[in-house]
């Protein structure tokens, strides 16, 4: 005979229960009304996300198609991309709540197109919590991952995508019943419930609008002022501009600039001095500078025309695209090559000048890229080489 320890004892069968949820709210016209405002803000990442992919990393046949006007366009795609996606980190912190009880429903499959509808859920929410928390580390520089960042949220962005898609899909009919305040599915919902949920959405509202409004600044530059939580002020930075990577990061320093010379390789190549560079006819223009991490601000630069430096190494501006290789040691974007509608552009120049004063070493000294609609890390610094193609 073998004896059992109390402590061992296990509970009668059926004695085990899911847990219990007896909370308001958690219901399908809160999840409808939280969910339309929530797609739309992922319809609005994912599709601001697109340009900013395909600027920064176009195919062979986009290349010298990407226009470079509005010079002001990527910077409001890219700064709605940012926006819109703080406000669905809220979004969907209040539509998990409203729907986390159905997690635990018993029995946790009931048939194979429950299932499928389960494991859809499954790689939505955890797509949906991977891009957005990605990309607020994204936008604060830290990368405590051992993957490539941008491949990788571009990747789930399209995941995310067919997800949502699949989930309206599956729950069309529902949607459908509860999408207004008189639809069927909704008026047959407690009455009772009807003000906390109109609390909670007013709240959701107003959560979402304190987020914006101390964020938005970095690139709205008339609410610079509320700029209070985001990582980035559009004043705050050498000559009046943030920096990103600064000129220690990138392995720069002045002392290797002595001996500077911007080599430009063509049918007729040739090397110019700084000052050889300076003596060339110079042109101003105001242009917005726009990163991907969200801020963006507008300053005057100076220098020559980059398709006067092409017509100078015997490349036609119209047919020749450009390679530019900057002096840093390493990173993504050492080597960074512009297609015909930039470098014919009249406003795309190897700057030497910002805001009235010679560049700041941080800020791209001798000589870097500036360019109209055009992501930040394109806008290449510490240039040494350009080849025309």
């Amino acid at each position: 005979m073998t004896s059992r320890m109390p402590g061992r004892l296990r509970p009668p069968a059926g004695a085990l229960r899911p847990p219990e949820f007896t909370g308001r709210l958690h219901d399908a016209r809160t999840a409808t009304a939280v969910g339309r405002w929530l797609g739309a803000a992922f319809a609005v990442c994912f599709l601001t996300g697109l340009v900013s992919h395909y600027l920064q990393h176009p195919p062979g046949w986009l290349a010298d198609r990407l226009p470079a006007r509005p010079v002001w366009g990527y910077r409001l795609t890219q700064g709605l991309h940012v926006a819109t996606g703080l406000v669905a980190i809220v979004l969907l912190l209040v539509k998990l709540w409203t729907v986390y009880p159905r997690l635990f429903t018993w029995p946790p499959v009931r048939s194979v197109r429950h299932a499928l509808e389960r494991l859809s859920v499954a790689v939505l929410v955890s797509g949906a919590l991977f891009e957005v928390l990605t990309g607020l580390l994204n936008i604060v520089q830290w990368y405590p991952w051992p993957f490539s960042f941008v491949p990788v949220h571009f990747a789930v962005a399209w995941v995310v995508a067919g997800s949502i898609l699949l989930h309206m899909a599956v729950k069309a009919p529902e949607i459908r019943a509860h999408w207004r305040r008189l639809s069927p599915g909704t008026l047959a919902l407690p009455a009772e419930d009807v003000r906390d949920r109109r609390s909670l959405l007013l709240g959701t509202v107003a959560a979402a609008g304190v987020v914006t409004v101390t964020t938005v600044g970095q690139s709205l530059t008339p609410l610079k002022s509320l700029d209070l939580l985001a990582p980035r002020h559009p004043d705050h930075g050498p000559q009046g501009l943030p920096v990103n990577r600064t000129a220690a990061a990138a392995g720069v320093s002045a002392a290797a600039l002595g001996g500077w010379r911007l080599e430009v390789l063509g049918p007729r190549p040739y090397r110019l001095t700084l000052d050889g560079l300076s003596a060339l006819p110079q042109t101003r223009v105001r242009l917005p500078i726009a990163c991907v991490e969200g801020w963006s601000v507008e300053a005057e630069w100076t220098g020559v025309r980059v398709r006067e430096l092409i017509e100078r190494a015997g490349g036609r501006p119209g047919v020749n695209g450009l390679r530019v290789t900057s002096l840093e040691v390493a990173g993504s974007y050492r080597v960074m090559e512009m297609g015909t509608e930039y470098a014919e552009d009249p406003l795309t120049l190897l700057a030497l000048g910002l805001n009235g004063r010679r560049l700041s070493l941080d800020h791209g000294f001798p000589a870097r890229i500036i360019a109209p609609n055009r992501p930040g890390v394109l806008q290449t610094k510490w240039v040494h080489r350009l080849e025309v193609l």
